[in-house]
């Protein structure tokens, strides 16, 4: 499978009050030694803020912590974000 393209569901885009990572209070970060790569952060994600490398493009995440409720090791923790 490797030289196949991958095609998205959804691609994060720019609402009218601008990027929604601008307006948020908690944003995930992942824990690489909890993680196991499953995917299911980027599923639930309903920003597409996270590709398939399960990297978080924090332009578009809103912090709303579905990512985390739905890991199922725990590797995604809320974390406030700094004024």
């Amino acid at each position: 499978m490797s030289g196949r393209k991958r095609l998205a569901m959804s691609q994060p885009t720019e609402g009218a009050a601008g990027r929604t990572g601008s307006w948020r209070l908690f944003r995930p970060v992942i824990d690489a030694e909890k993680c196991n790569q499953c995917g299911l952060c980027q599923l639930y994600c309903p920003d597409a803020a996270i590709d398939q490398d399960l990297k978080i493009d924090l332009n578009y995440c809103k912090g709303c912590g579905i990512c985390a409720n739905e890991c199922p090791k725990k590797a995604i923790e809320m974390v406030r974000e700094e004024q």
